[in-house]
């Protein structure tokens, strides 16, 4: 019985004493103390492979370029007139265009002595009319020079019908044409365009402003 007591008084003991070394139930983790953050301390992101972060986007001049214009005096009078020409740098440009070809009815080329005389007789006709006498339609007798196709087709029928053995091709031809251009910055490029065109007095064919080549740009930069 002695041992019987003495095994109960001990067991009281333990659970007396048994939450003490188990610590708080249900493993539940001890809250730390103290503030949280404020948000102007906490750090950004690093940006990843590929993303830009914190890009500005660059400015640089403007390359202009105005045409066409029919003669060279036309051109630097242009210039001459505004006064931030130097400035700018501006330059008159000479350019050879290709224009779309004319329509030419014209008799072939024939021995010289044959279309010297054929050429006399369709004069006293009355028929308006002149002989080449130089280069590859040497010796042909031209009936006329159309930018209308729809002309052209006319007077060659009509001509057809006269018994002249006339045809229709193509008359190659190219024009000098002069442009300006100059370099400025955007505002002043913009400023300058529309005093050059008032100037004028008449619509250019074209009007380029573009950035200038090598002028570095948010797209070109990683």
């Amino acid at each position: 019985m002695r041992w019987l007591a003495l095994v109960l008084v001990l067991v009281s003991i333990g659970i007396y004493y048994l939450p003490d070394f188990a610590g708080p139930s249900g493993g539940m983790a001890k809250v730390a103390s103290g503030s949280l953050p404020r948000v102007a301390s906490l750090k950004s992101p690093e940006p990843m492979n590929g993303e830009v972060g914190g890009a500005t986007e660059q400015s640089g001049p403007s390359c202009v370029r105005l045409g066409w214009i029919e003669s060279a005096e036309r051109a630097r009078r242009l210039v001459d007139n505004q006064p931030l020409a130097e400035e700018a740098g501006f330059t008159v440009e000479e350019v050879e265009r290709e224009l779309p070809p004319l329509h030419w009815v014209l008799i072939p080329p024939q021995p010289e002595d044959v279309a010297l005389r054929q050429f006399r007789d369709i004069q006293r006709q009355g028929i308006d009319s002149y002989l080449v006498t130089e280069g590859e339609n040497r010796n042909a007798i031209s009936l006329g020079l159309f930018e209308s196709r729809e002309s052209a087709i006319s007077v060659l029928e009509e001509k057809k019908r006269q018994n002249l053995n006339a045809v229709l091709v193509n008359f190659p031809r190219n024009q000098i044409s002069y442009a300006l251009s100059f370099e400025a910055e955007p505002e002043l490029a913009e400023e300058l365009v529309q005093a050059v065109k008032a100037d004028y007095g008449s619509n250019f064919d074209f009007v380029e402003i573009r950035p200038c080549e090598g002028v570095a740009t948010p797209e070109k930069n990683p």
